[in-house]
């Protein structure tokens, strides 16, 4: 795809996210990573990863992928949101790019090769302002065997989703609140695109899995719960996995407290109540096991980031063969 649109007169429309930024010559959009270069997108931190480490799948959190695999996990500066509780802020709340550093996408399939990843992960700030970046590393990966998630604010752009279904195999999407003014004023991005946005990638055949930052008093009130659990039921599908995270105080929210387990545990029940066959608990330590909806039996025990038991045979419970919605092979 293109990823801009010409306005004349050297004023051009980023397309990569919702925002859809109006650039004048010379200018950067809300990303900042951006920039109008006479009259094209440029994208300022093309082969500039700010981030590169080997994590287990389950970190991302992913746990109907690739379970007990590897991925190679980059990201490099600039958001196109502002959220106040990102743990990654030294890297997305920054625009100080490392020119130094540079990883063709080449490079980065061969380090994936090299480290036996079976994944790419496009992650720890937002994906969609280094798509082009990224789409090149995927095709080449694709090429090798290796897979392609995002871990992601879901504000990519309905034009940016449907060429990443040519190429992205998976996403986990952070629902960061039911309060679209929340969106709007505190995170400075939009509840109903993001909304849209995962309703189009599961409709678009990519895999995906929900976050949610379970902040108390922010957005863990039990209407706002059972309304986002009966849109994942509902629009998404009762198997899309929802991992209901504890927050910790960081950046912005150093002096907000952690959530608590019960918090944690009134989500998870709400989650269930409404249908949802997985759902799982993060940032705490309790296991977050993977168990059939059919018969109940254990099909992946996950301890830490560890798999140490997975019982799923070509995908199917083995007890009673009922097919688990993911990505096993």
């Amino acid at each position: 795809m293109k990823y801009y649109k010409e306005l004349g007169t050297n004023r051009i429309e980023c397309l990569l996210c919702r925002h859809y930024c109006k650039l004048k010559e010379g200018q950067v959009g809300v990303c900042g990573v951006n920039k109008n270069e006479k009259g094209k997108l440029k994208n300022l931190v093309y082969g500039h990863p700010g981030a590169l480490n080997v994590d287990p799948i389950e970190k991302k959190p992913l746990f109907h992928f690739l379970p007990g695999t590897m991925a190679l996990s980059f990201g490099t500066v600039g958001c196109n949101f502002q959220c106040p509780f990102c743990q990654n802020w030294t890297l997305s709340q920054t625009k100080n790019i490392d020119e130094k550093t540079y990883v063709s996408p080449k490079q980065m399939v061969e380090l994936a090769k090299n480290y036996g990843c079976n994944t790419i992960a496009y992650t720890y700030n937002e994906p969609t302002i280094f798509y082009p970046y990224a789409k090149d590393i995927g095709i080449l990966a694709k090429k090798e065997g290796i897979k392609s998630v995002f871990v992601s604010n879901g504000f990519e752009s309905p034009e940016v989703i449907k060429d990443m279904a040519t190429w992205l195999d998976g996403a986990n999407i952070d629902l960061k609140s039911w309060d679209d003014k929340y969106y709007k004023k505190v995170l400075k991005g939009g509840l109903e695109e993001v909304k849209d946005t995962l309703r189009l990638m599961v409709s678009e055949g990519i895999w995906v899995e929900v976050t949610t930052l379970l902040i108390e008093g922010v957005n863990d009130s039990d209407k706002d719960l059972e309304e986002m659990a009966d849109f994942i039921a509902n629009d998404l599908g009762r198997f899309v996995p929802w991992h209901l995270s504890a927050f910790h105080p960081d950046y912005k929210m150093q002096d907000h407290k952690y959530t608590g387990l019960s918090t944690l545990k009134k989500a998870y029940n709400i989650a269930k109540g409404a249908g949802l066959y997985y759902v799982y608990l993060g940032n705490v330590a309790v296991e977050e096991n993977t168990y059939c909806p059919l018969c109940g039996e254990l099909l992946i025990q996950r301890v830490g980031y560890d798999t140490p038991i997975n019982r799923l045979i070509d995908g199917k419970c083995p007890k009673c063969g009922r097919d688990i919605e993911g990505v096993w092979r």
